[in-house]
């Protein structure tokens, strides 16, 4: 079983332009969208095509829009409370450009209230017997007024449950967690899925450059920056690095050693980058609940990233929109 948890979900709204986008001038929409969106949603969603165990958490009301969008995807959910949900807005124009303008959510958003009721979920899923493993994703920002340490005690909530935990965020959130992890290792998540620049936001250093060196074969920085989260007591690091690729750095759990692994990206048409970093999470843990070993998982990831970049507007890949192979990933 797979239990997403979005602190600060959206309504994910897409116009898409017949032309580049007109900054202060008139642009006029072709077609839109509107989507139950938010990153842990986004996993949910990819989850759940693929066949796969998944309920979803989310700090809003069961009625009005949000909850009709979400319900429509036949997602288990459970609704916490009764916060309004933001509208993010993306553009797409003619030429595959995307720009994201987001909202910032709602400041009245409970935190202990959704904290209780992902430890009721965690004990609900515990208390019936199903077979392991099971994951809690926790996954994009967190509301105005949340604490900013909310991710390392939900993840040392859920190690005591039996969880394991995957954590994809930024900013103060990664920051929280990083430095909780430092001072205690139960709040250290087993997977961390930050981009090159979130990355770089941890350990230091350009995360364009790693991304370029990537796309040129030099994957020596990159693996030196994620290497160090392991070191810190993180259990696992998928860095997605754009259109080259992703890597995926372990710490075995037996002996303690490590191993990279690198998987490139298929050449493909990008339309639209939104869900891309949430499909290549969703792909590791499909794999990770199914048994798959480390490569396995990344080679998944990196699937439903890249086939998520050739999809429309905010549409997330279905397992008939992946490719027939998997790329291959190879240790670094």
């Amino acid at each position: 079983m797979i239990i997403t948890v979005t602190p600060n979900p959206s309504i994910d709204r897409t116009q898409r332009l017949p032309a580049p986008l007109d900054v202060g001038g008139v642009n006029r929409v072709v077609a839109g969208t509107d989507q139950a969106g938010g990153k842990g949603v986004n996993v949910a969603t990819v989850i759940h095509y693929a066949g796969d165990d998944v309920f979803a958490v989310v700090p809003a009301d069961s009625g009005g829009d949000f909850a009709e969008l979400l319900r429509a995807g036949d997602i288990p959910v459970r609704f916490v409370g009764g916060s309004s949900v933001r509208v993010n807005l993306t553009l797409t124009d003619g030429d595959g450009v995307t720009t994201k303008i987001n909202s910032p959510g709602d400041s009245s958003t409970d935190g202990r209230a959704l904290a209780e009721a992902v430890d009721q979920t965690l004990s609900d899923v515990s208390g019936q017997g199903v077979p392991g493993p099971h994951w809690l994703v926790l996954a994009g920002s967190l509301p105005p007024g949340f604490p900013d340490d909310w991710y390392a005690r939900m993840t040392a909530t859920a190690h005591e449950q039996g969880f394991r935990v995957a954590v994809d965020t930024s900013d103060a959130a990664l920051a929280a967690l990083v430095d909780l992890s430092d001072r205690n290792p139960a709040a250290a998540p087993d997977l961390i899925k930050p981009n090159s620049h979130e990355l770089a936001q941890i350990v230091g250093g350009d995360g364009d450059a790693m991304e370029q060196a990537a796309g040129d074969g030099d994957l020596s920085a990159v693996v030196e920056a994620a290497s160090a989260l392991i070191d810190r007591g993180f259990g696992a690091a998928l860095v997605s690095l754009g259109a080259a690729g992703a890597l995926l750095v372990t710490r075995d759990d037996v002996d303690g050693t490590t191993g990279s692994w690198f998987c490139p990206s298929p050449a493909v048409t990008a339309v639209s980058t939104v869900g891309a970093g949430d499909s290549t999470l969703a792909g590791y843990v499909i794999g990770a609940v199914r048994g798959k070993d480390a490569p396995e998982r990344l080679a998944l990831a990196v699937a439903h990233g890249s086939t998520a970049v050739t999809l429309p507007g905010t549409t997330l890949p279905r397992p008939d929109d992946l490719p027939t192979a998997l790329p291959e990933a190879r240790r670094v």
